[in-house]
This record gives C-alpha cells, structure tokens and sequence, in this order.
C-alpha cells in the first residue's frame, strides 16, 4: 500500500474512533430518554435524532457547513474565542461521522434499555437507590450487551461516511481524506483502479471483523448477565 493509503486508513480510523468516543454519552443519553421517560414532544425528539439517517448525506454535511464554518452561527464563536473551527479538518469529519451514526447507536442501546427488566430497577428504588446510582449500577449494565454493540455498529457506520464528510470538510489528502474519499479520489484518477479496489476490500474487511465482534460482545454479555 502506498503512503497515501496508509494515511487515509490511519485517518479513517482516527475519525470514526473520535466519533464514536464523543458520540458514546450523547447516545446513552438519549437512547434512556426514549426508552424510559414519557413526556410531550418524545416523538420529535425521536424523529430529530433519526433525521440525519433519512436526509441525503449532501444536505446533512451542508447544515454543518452553515451552523459550524467560520461564518455560522455556532462556528462564528468557536473562531471568535478559541480560534477552532470543524470545518475542512479532521475533526471536522470525526463531527459528521458521528452525527450520522448517532441515530444507529441510539436506536440500539435504546432496544437493548426497553427489553431490560424494569423490575430490578424497582426494586432498587425500594431500597432507597437514587435515579442516577440506579442509572450506573442496574439501568447501564443490563444494557451493555447493546451499548457495546452499538458503539461498534457507529464505528463501522463512521468509517464509511462519504456525503456529510466531503461536503462539510471536502477532500483534503492527509487531513480529510478518508477510506471513503481516498476510494472516491482513486476512482476519478487513470490508473487509480488498482488502489481504489485495495481499499474497498480493507474497508470490507474492516466492517465485517467489526459486525462480527458486536455480535460477539452483544452474545458474550448477555451470557455473562444472564449466568
């Protein structure tokens, strides 16, 4: 493998562990609101966190472009104050790979949080355990077979990312450009076939090992909880 595609692996893999890292408490979060609280506008908040899923990637990387580049309305006071900006850097696209697969994570965990026994948790809060010590010490536990799956779904879902991605930070070798694009870039380039087949078959094996290890750890964590 050439240089080039050394470092977009290395940068793919950077980018979809940041995105899964920072993504990993917002998801928890979330999936527990869902999955264990009622209140009025639940079926927006559901929809909002799934709309990325569903909008065209293009559409959802533009958005970022206009709330986090230097001149929008969030990526103004970044700049303005710290002199960071998401857009057209890595961590950029650490940022759109986690938002589209924060729906995937969500949904997971928040399945794995709903088929739970809500009875322990009752029990628990007999005995006088508050709400957050029964969060971290039943509620997070019992769902961690689909924690655990869903963070490795989000990691395969974030090494793949290419619409978001290219529109919000573009195609930048060495600083954007990951599997996906690299694929991209060697597709429209003569003679870059060879390279661009290379890494559709990395990324095939990287996607597979990993849905074969979320299966592995959802089976193994359940077995455990359930011996």
């Amino acid at each position: 493998m050439s240089t080039e595609e050394l470092t977009s692996l290395y940068l793919s893999l950077k980018v979809a562990f940041c995105a899964t890292l920072f993504s990993f408490p917002i998801a928890v979060l979330l999936a527990f609101v869902l999955a264990r609280k009622e209140f009025w506008g639940k079926p927006l908040l559901h929809a909002a966190i799934h709309l990325p899923l569903l909008m065209p990637p293009v559409a959802t990387g533009y958005m970022l472009l206009l709330a986090f580049g230097k001149k929008g309305f969030i990526g103004t006071s970044l700049w303005d104050w710290f002199g960071f900006t998401f857009a057209f850097r890595w961590t950029g696209a650490a940022l759109a790979a986690g938002l589209m697969a924060l729906p995937l994570f969500v949904q997971t965990i928040r399945v794995a949080m709903e088929t739970a026994d809500h009875r322990l948790e009752g029990a628990a809060a007999t005995l006088g355990a508050s709400p957050l010590r029964r969060f971290f010490t039943i509620t997070v536990p019992l769902a961690m077979p689909g924690i655990l799956a869903g963070a490795l779904i989000c990691f395969v879902k974030a090494l793949g990312e290419f619409g978001a991605t290219i529109t919000f930070v573009s195609n930048i070798p060495g600083e954007t450009q990951t599997l996906a694009l690299a694929i991209y870039s060697f597709l429209q380039t003569p003679a870059g076939d060879s390279a661009a087949f290379r890494l559709i078959g990395l990324s095939i094996v990287l996607a597979f090992s990993a849905l074969l290890l979320a299966d592995y750890v959802s089976r193994a964590m359940q077995k455990r909880l359930k011996g």
